[in-house]
């Protein structure tokens, strides 16, 4: 077990420095420069107040969405169950989008963007507690009724996109994921924020273990099986919101990152859900740093220098692709 934490440290550690080297406006040269302390201004801000943020981010980030994706297949005991269950991603993105086209915020903004996006991720979250709060806590309805949720609340950000079609550069940037722009602010807003329902989280590691059990085994261990469903979902709100307000919806992470941490880690939550934090942090800073690569091959191939790709894409693509073959590895499997 500590040979692969610290396998996955190494590839951490790997992937942050290839996101370093990876961008445009720099050689790799340059930045170990930058790195020794020489290069001059520009390059000093182009690496240290552009490049060191956006990779914390992104670390940040795939933490979070990570984990909240863990701990919402263990509350609702349901494998394809991820943040965008909850409605808190759609939420999110709503909340942020609306506030920038009404000038509330905007992406020279970061607090407010974040306040806005995490009032919307709780607005989303709470619609879907209203419609679910006759279930009494069936992971099943509460997993259908986020869906439905979710669905209204894609349709109302098409809606403020038909009002303000001038806002279609951020609704388009919501809704794939950026770490694009990203700067200390953003990560000064989002650390805290992790490591606080990080923490609630994985002392909620064994309630969780015992729901993924199945309820009549937690009540049987003398668990209050709604109460602690309530607490993760708790958590994985908040997790997915504070992700989701740093770099927006970042596709499948949330998803399948938490199947490869069990396989790595095991079903104890105590180990898992740290496991998982630190593959979520991997797979988006890789990730992200192969958009990065990809933006500059091209760039230079099509001679397009704005050309970028957004990681959010990546990860998107890369995991609907994973996802459909293992959905077909596994055809009598009931997700």
């Amino acid at each position: 077990m500590s040979r692969r934490f610290g396998a996955l440290t190494a590839l951490a550690v790997v992937c942050a420095v290839v996101e370093l080297v990876a961008g445009r406006g720099m050689s790799p040269g340059t930045v170990w420069e930058v790195l020794g302390g020489g290069g001059d201004a520009t390059e000093r801000h182009i690496l240290l107040n552009l490049r060191v943020p956006r990779l914390l981010v992104a670390l940040g980030a795939g933490a979070c969405l990570a984990v909240a994706g863990l701990v919402l297949q263990s509350a609702l005991r349901n494998p394809l169950a991820g943040p965008e269950v909850t409605g808190v991603t759609p939420g999110a993105v709503l909340g942020a989008v609306t506030a920038t086209a009404l000038g509330l915020a905007g992406w020279d903004s970061p607090l407010a963007v974040v306040l806005a996006a995490c009032a919307g991720g709780c607005a989303g979250a709470a619609l879907l507690w209203l419609l679910a709060g006759r279930g009494r806590g069936d992971p099943a309805q509460t997993a259908v009724q986020g869906v439905l949720v979710s669905a209204v609340l894609g349709g109302l950000t098409a809606m403020v996109l038909l009002v303000e079609p001038g806002e279609l550069g951020s609704v388009v940037q919501w809704l794939v994921g950026t770490t694009e722009g990203r700067v200390w602010e953003h990560w000064h807003l989002l650390w805290p924020w992790a490591l606080v329902w990080g923490a609630a989280a994985w002392l909620l590691a064994g309630p969780l273990t015992l729901l993924r059990c199945g309820d009549d085994i937690a009540l049987t261990a003398g668990l209050a099986a709604r109460r602690a469903r309530t607490l993760a979902l708790l958590c994985a709100v908040a997790l997915t919101a504070g992700a989701v307000a740093a770099v927006g919806a970042l596709g499948f992470v949330g998803l399948l990152v938490p199947h490869l941490a069990v396989a790595l880690f095991g079903a104890d939550l105590r180990k898992s859900l740290p496991g998982a934090a630190l593959v979520g942090a991997v797979v988006v800073c890789g990730a992200d740093a192969a958009a990065q690569l990809s933006s500059r091959l091209l760039a230079a191939g099509l001679d397009s220098g704005r050309l970028t790709l957004p990681v959010g894409a990546l990860t998107a693509g890369l995991g609907a692709a994973l996802l459909l073959v293992v959905v077909r590895r596994t055809p009598s499997r009931s997700f």
